[in-house]
């Protein structure tokens, strides 16, 4: 899949909007979004199913809570998906393109994963029974200014910092961080992977260049997805890879992503995920 949108200006635009304007979308904007998601694909080959909602259709609003997180929003897209294979990464994939490609056309968007009623919103969309229902976002023009508790929670999560290369990127095991120069035209990429955003803002993602591949491995925070049915941060590794092969084919750079066997020493609490190899 192929972006049409300039990606560092894109990802350094967007961020998290939790307070909505209630200016109406343009219904070429939701056309747009709407072929957009029909022509969303992923490395990874697992289906992800978008489900549509517009609150000023549902009857019982009270039941779509979100834990007064949000606030002022109308309208929400959520994803669901069966629980195999690399599925949780393909639906980071694809829900970060959608994500980025709403900033691209100036509306707002916020990942939720854990601050929404589940069940209400699963009832609001006909979510099937047995479909795993992990994330929506609202979706909106984003209002003139924070709500209270939104800017709390940024403060709280530290929003607007991303960890040092250091602690992120390494050559050959992970015992030697990667320089941006050692990276070479790699930079780009790696760069904007530590922009991504993430759960909680753990920013989960290690990634160890070896021999001219990229291996993306998660650091699994203890006991964060504890209150999930799934590993959560596998989504964050969904959207490192997106960020990651965005920015090698807006540079012409060529290769696939693989599960490979992995062949490095780990350190405590990281696991390998899969690998992008060069061609």
């Amino acid at each position: 899949m192929n972006v049409n949108f300039p990606l560092e200006e894109t990802v350094i635009k967007r961020y998290s909007v939790r307070n909505y304007d209630d200016k109406i979308i343009e219904q070429e904007k939701i056309k747009a979004i709407e072929d957009f998601i029909e022509n969303l694909d992923n490395p990874f080959g697992n289906k992800i199913n978008f489900h549509y909602l517009d609150k000023s259709h549902i009857n019982n609003e009270e039941k779509l809570g979100t834990y007064g997180v949000i606030k002022g929003a109308s309208k929400y897209i959520g994803t669901t998906i069966k629980l195999e294979g690399m599925a949780l990464e393909a639906l980071g994939y694809e829900f970060e393109a959608l994500v980025l490609y709403l900033a691209s056309i100036d509306l707002g968007s916020c990942w939720l994963g854990g601050t929404f009623d589940r069940k209400g919103f699963a009832d609001a969309m006909n979510i099937k029974e047995g479909e795993l229902f992990p994330i929506i976002t609202p979706y909106g023009y984003a209002a003139p200014s924070k709500h209270e508790k939104e800017i709390e929670m940024r403060k709280m999560i530290q929003a607007d910092k991303r960890k040092d290369w250091g602690e992120l990127f390494f050559k050959d095991d992970f015992n030697t961080p990667l320089s941006q120069d050692e990276a070479g035209q790699f930079s780009f990429p790696l760069e904007m992977v530590r922009l991504g955003p993430s759960a909680s803002n753990k920013q989960p993602w290690r990634i160890v260049l070896k021999d001219g591949d990229f291996h993306f491995y998660e650091y699994k925070e203890p006991g964060y997805s504890d209150f999930f049915p799934y590993d959560i941060q596998r989504v964050d590794m969904g959207i490192a890879a997106a960020h990651f092969d965005f920015a090698v084919k807006e540079k012409t750079l060529d290769g696939e992503f693989k599960i490979l066997s992995n062949n490095i020493e780990l350190p405590e609490n990281i696991e390998y995920v899969f690998s992008w190899i060069s061609k």
